[in-house]
């Protein structure tokens, strides 16, 4: 019995082992996928843009499987940590799965720039889009080494992509009031840093699971967050 019962406890450390896999390789192809596309976006390249929108398909592969082991392990009936385990990993894999669809939709509307004369703004574009990038890997090592202070910074800095999202988006704001045949680009441009800043809120939501992982239900620290666009705008 004694016997039987280790080999079930270490095919389950084995499943979870493979799970906790599946999503780093999830979260280093999106993290290549936005710094591939943000790449699309500086040298205006149509064929790169379109590999990246073909990536995708391995991303969204990536959650399917992650679901159905999921799926097993939840009717093994596993013990409360381990079910922790497994709901993180449910969680961190969608919200992977949108960042990889984000990378993909700036991939897709760099196509459409492309057809316009360059812009100049496309450089804070990719300065937002390289802080974001740079909180996925961030909360992907936090994951993987299961450190809240590493996961609770990248939340933390979720303010200052905030910031760095609000002030482009003012600056496009008043390059479309001086130059009103720049609308269309700058719209394009408006959404694709949209898709950035959701990149980070998405990264939050992974440092927030880290957190769940090492303390279960307790209560997270306030998280301050400064996207003024909405003021911008009006």
């Amino acid at each position: 019995m004694n016997e039987q019962h280790h080999h079930i406890v270490k095919s389950l450390d084995e499943e979870q082992n493979a799970l906790r896999d599946n999503l780093l390789r999830m979260g280093q192809l999106a993290a290549t996928q936005l710094d591939a596309a943000l790449d699309a976006v500086t040298r205006r390249d149509d064929a790169a843009a379109r590999t990246i929108i073909t990536t995708d398909e391995t991303i969204d592969a990536l959650e399917q499987q992650i679901n159905h082991d999921v799926i097993r392990l939840i009717q093994r009936g596993p013990l409360a940590g381990d079910l922790r385990v497994i709901l993180a990993a449910l969680r961190v894999a969608s919200d992977i799965e949108r960042i990889g669809d984000y990378a993909a939709n700036i991939a897709k509307r760099s196509m459409v720039l492309n057809q316009a004369p360059p812009l100049p703004l496309t450089r804070g574009l990719d300065a937002l889009g390289r802080m974001a990038a740079r909180q996925l890997r961030d909360v992907m090592a936090a994951y993987q080494a299961r450190d809240g202070e590493t996961a609770q910074r990248v939340r933390a800095q979720d303010a200052e992509l905030d910031m760095l999202y609000t002030g482009l988006f003012r600056e496009l704001l008043t390059y479309m009031m001086e130059d009103p045949r720049a609308i269309t680009a700058c719209t394009h441009l408006l959404f694709m840093a949209k898709n950035l800043e959701r990149v980070g809120d998405h990264a939050t939501n992974i440092a927030e699971n880290v957190w769940f992982l090492l303390h279960g239900d307790a209560l997270l620290p306030p998280r301050e967050k400064r996207d003024d666009s909405h003021a911008a705008a009006s």
